[in-house]
């Protein structure tokens, strides 16, 4: 018998037909497969249906388009496994995530402990007040606290620094403040149209991205109904959304070093990005635009027109002042060894999106396991090698400039070919799992979704890109000086809702 069966992105698959393995079987295999650098897991987790736990794993192939799965079902009384996480460090939020659900002890764990503290788990121990922070002894050393409460509109998330005078030897970032139990609003009920609506206020940064990946989900059985021109819409607005946040992540970089004028130029052109996604679809984030199999808001000749004019200003201005701020000696005295991650501890971190490019890894679902109008083209990703602030922030300029000039030339011979309503009503596989994997501007998005016998969601999972990047955050600021971290943590700009659902 096979160990795994491999499927594509955004494609479904029979439960009955992923390998049932046994647990000696089941880290076997993972440990075959995670000792390769071209594959990573972009998901992990279990689920119970009618009293029986089953781990699911999937792993994706970034050189064949595949996603590897395989999966073991937990007996009475089987509530004690070998951990992944000493060989993989990876590993370690998935099997935390699934320690907090499910009450599952991985032995050997390096620190099995609660990361979110949903309000309905049975074993997130004695709250989040007593959450076990990792501490250090000595007299010369002192920790620094900063948050949950941030200044301004930052959400909630603690920070705990270890200090040696001025320089961080170790910090932990807790997290979980907002659980909103977004994975069992989107099984409680079965009205795709609350579904959407759930999906596209997961992260409010990223509307379009995580809306792609549950749209994605609902699709999957009838690929063949969506419309070419839906599928370029969808691409422009994915792109369009890229566009505006690096635009907006460089203004806050400028920001953090001072830099008035990188700071407001850059605001005022994400603002032209996102007025020009209201005068689409109504909204400036995208809510409300992407819908299964149709649109209310279909892309007309006017839109398309003010959008490219829209580009080609942005395009302009915005080179400008990149060439500005990374020509500029201070600035680049601020940028340059900050917050560095190597090439190894990426790849140990499983890092995705922004960091993983920045310091040379090539991990971009546009280009690895690419589906719509992606699947379509010929895309390749930008890899940096430093893995710095520097790189974080080139990488944004040269991403904007790479995603203007796609979505221009398509707006150039936008044509209208007709619209379709949404459909709420398509039925989805039944007894099947569909997985479903989109490059939001952060990184690699994941919804993995399980339905019964009548093809009804019982089990919706997600993973925002920000589930990997925090940990890389922590490590970044190792050896740093604490004065660095405000202008550190803007570079990566990670998602606190994203990762606490």
């Amino acid at each position: 018998m096979s160990v795994n069966v491999t499927i594509k992105n955004s494609d479904s698959i029979p439960l009955k037909e992923i390998p049932e393995l046994s647990y000696k079987e089941f880290f076997d295999s993972m440990t075959i497969l995670l000792n390769k650098h071209s594959l990573h897991c972009v998901n992990y987790f279990c689920f119970e249906n009618h009293e029986v736990r089953k781990l699911i794993a999937c792993i994706a192939n970034d050189e064949n388009h595949e996603i590897h799965l395989l999966s073991h079902s937990l007996q009475t009384g089987e509530n004690k496994l070998a951990s992944l996480t000493k060989l993989f460090p990876a590993m370690q939020l998935f099997e935390r995530d699934i320690y907090e659900k499910y009450g599952l002890h991985f032995e050997n764990h390096p620190w099995l402990k609660p990361m979110r503290f949903p309000s309905n788990s049975k074993y997130s121990p004695k709250g989040m007040d007593n959450y076990p922070f990792y501490s250090i002894e000595g007299e010369d050393l002192h920790e620094v606290g900063v948050g949950p409460v941030h200044a301004g509109i930052i959400e909630p998330g603690h920070f705990r620094f270890i200090c040696n005078g001025e320089i961080v030897l170790h910090l932990e970032i807790q997290l979980g403040y907002q659980h909103r139990g977004i994975e069992n609003l989107l099984t409680i009920e079965n009205n795709r149209l609350r579904q959407m609506i759930i999906a596209e206020n997961i992260a409010g940064d990223t509307v379009i991205g995580h809306s792609m990946a549950a749209v994605n989900i609902f699709e999957s059985l009838h690929k063949p109904d969506v419309t070419n021109s839906l599928l370029l819409e969808r691409y422009i607005a994915l792109e369009l959304e890229r566009i505006a946040s690096h635009i907006g992540d460089t203004a806050a970089i400028c920001s953090d070093i001072a830099y008035q004028l990188g700071q407001i130029s850059c605001e005022a052109l994400r603002t032209l990005i996102i007025n020009g996604l209201q005068l689409w679809c109504g909204n400036r984030f995208g809510k409300g635009l992407i819908r299964p199999f149709g649109t209310d808001y279909p892309l007309n000749n006017e839109v398309a027109g003010n959008l490219l004019s829209i580009l080609e200003d942005v395009k302009q201005r915005f080179s400008d002042i990149t060439h500005r701020i990374f020509s500029l000696p201070s600035a680049l005295d601020r940028f340059e060894s900050i917050g560095l991650l190597k090439l190894a501890q990426i790849q140990k971190l499983g890092a995705v999106g922004m960091v993983a490019k920045s310091g040379g890894l090539k991990r971009d679902i546009r280009w690895s396991h690419p589906s719509g109008q992606y699947s379509k083209m010929v895309f390749e990703p930008i890899v940096l090698e430093t893995g710095d602030v520097c790189a974080r922030a080139m990488l944004r300029n040269l991403e904007v400039i790479q995603s203007i000039s796609m979505v221009s030339k398509i707006l150039a011979k936008w044509t209208v070919e007709g619209s379709q309503n949404p459909d709420y009503t398509a039925k989805m596989p039944e007894s099947s799992l569909v997985i479903s994997l989109v490059e939001g501007w952060r990184g690699e998005i994941c919804h993995t979704g399980i339905t019964d016998s009548d093809g009804k969601l019982i089990h919706y999972s997600v993973k925002d890109p920000s589930f990997h990047n925090w940990s890389a955050l922590a490590l970044a600021m190792r050896n740093q000086e604490i004065s660095d971290f405000p202008l550190c943590n803007k570079s990566f700009n990670l998602s606190y809702c994203g990762h606490d659902l």
